[in-house]
């Protein structure tokens, strides 16, 4: 892995930083590691079979410091077959199905058969962006990895935007937690990644944020602004792959585009159906970035919709996400006539300024 970053760096695809060489040099030791202990490798011939289980990866950092970008070349580079690389809310999704599973076909505790179906032929568990937004996650979470890594000896490589420490922070319950944030700590070398230039920002260059009026020229600004902030292939557009979102435990939002932190919505599927709060801040945890497509210019007999554009933006904002958009006119001509268009100041004021160098610099995450 570590010749591979050097060949990037060397190239001129990749800027030379101190955190993230080192985050390359320990994730390039954990693939020796590995790849010594399968069929046929240094350790295997020499013992047999394993004699420790090599100790995982947590990099945390803000966003757009390289994080994902090392974690797909240790994913692609490392020669195993038996390695899975999963987004962790994704992940927790699947967990959650197979919970349920269990307590129909199980007597007793699920997570030990849990933990043995998704282990099923998996040496290594890369995990993209873990976050804990919710009780539900908190509760098993420790229970889970446990036997994940202690019983089935799975090793763990994860990024996240936060330290161990800062993982679920304020949360309900949060005390039945903190053994996650402990094993973390034990069984993981913890990686921080905060240097001062966040790549992400850099991709875009001086892109604007906000395109209107809609139409063919809006669309393609927040199309390339999608395909620089999350390096998928332009060429491959229609294999960009979707997500269900959790909102609370019996219902998900549809994403229709959702690759690394970045999420595609349509105003009509955030605006025109009957959504509240607590869809927005599932959207607002979960996405550092969203683009919205097709905003339009709001009357009277869209009031509905406004209110409900008003209560997405304040999510948005108190959690930093960048907002990236096509609409039909500017923040402040959204919506000036109707119930609710003095109140709407505010929010065209919170869009000019998420529109600011220094907004966008601001890492994800909520202010308190």
């Amino acid at each position: 892995m570590l010749a591979r970053y050097e060949k990037l760096i060397a190239s001129g695809e990749l800027r030379e930083d101190p955190e993230q060489r080192q985050a390359a040099i320990r994730l390039d030791a954990l693939q020796k590691e590995l790849e010594a202990e399968r069929p046929g490798g240094l350790i295997s011939q020499l013992f047999g079979k394993k004699q420790t289980r090599p100790k995982g990866v947590y990099m945390w950092g803000g966003v757009g410091r390289g994080k994902s970008m090392l974690m797909d070349l240790f994913h692609d580079s490392l020669n195993l077959t038996e390695k899975r690389r999963a987004h962790f809310h994704a992940f927790m999704q699947e967990v959650h199905d197979e919970m349920r599973i269990a307590r129909l076909t199980h007597e007793g505790d699920p997570i030990p058969p849990v933990a043995a179906k998704i282990a099923q032929n998996l040496r290594v568990l890369a995990f993209d962006e873990m976050v804990v937004n919710n009780s539900a996650d908190a509760m098993i979470m420790s229970r889970l990895f446990t036997q994940l890594i202690e019983e089935q000896d799975v090793t763990i490589v994860s990024t996240s935007n936060r330290p161990p420490s800062d993982l679920y922070k304020d949360g309900l319950n949060r005390e039945h937690f903190l053994p996650f944030i402990d094993l973390i700590n034990a069984e993981l070398d913890v990686v921080g990644l905060n240097g001062p230039t966040d790549y992400r920002l850099d991709r875009i260059g001086d892109m604007a944020t906000w395109h209107s009026p809609l139409g063919e020229a809006a669309t393609a600004k927040v199309r390339e602004a999608f395909f620089r902030l999350t390096d998928f292939n332009p060429e491959d557009a229609a294999n960009v792959p979707s997500a269900e979102l959790a909102i609370g435990a019996k219902r998900s939002m549809h994403v229709p585009k959702s690759v690394k932190g970045v999420g595609v919505f349509s105003f009509k599927r955030l605006c025109g159906e009957a959504r509240g709060a607590p869809d927005y801040l599932a959207i607002a945890r979960s996405y550092h970035t969203i683009i919205i497509v097709g905003i339009p210019q709001m009357g009277p007999d869209k009031r509905n919709e406004a209110a409900r554009f008003v209560t997405l933006i304040d999510a948005l904002y108190e959690h930093r996400v960048k907002l990236f958009a096509a609409a039909d006119a500017a923040p402040d001509m959204l919506y000036n006539a109707g119930d609710g268009s003095f109140e709407f100041e505010r929010t065209a004021s919170r869009l000019n300024e998420m529109q600011s160098d220094e907004y966008m610099a601001l890492g994800h995450g909520a202010e308190h």
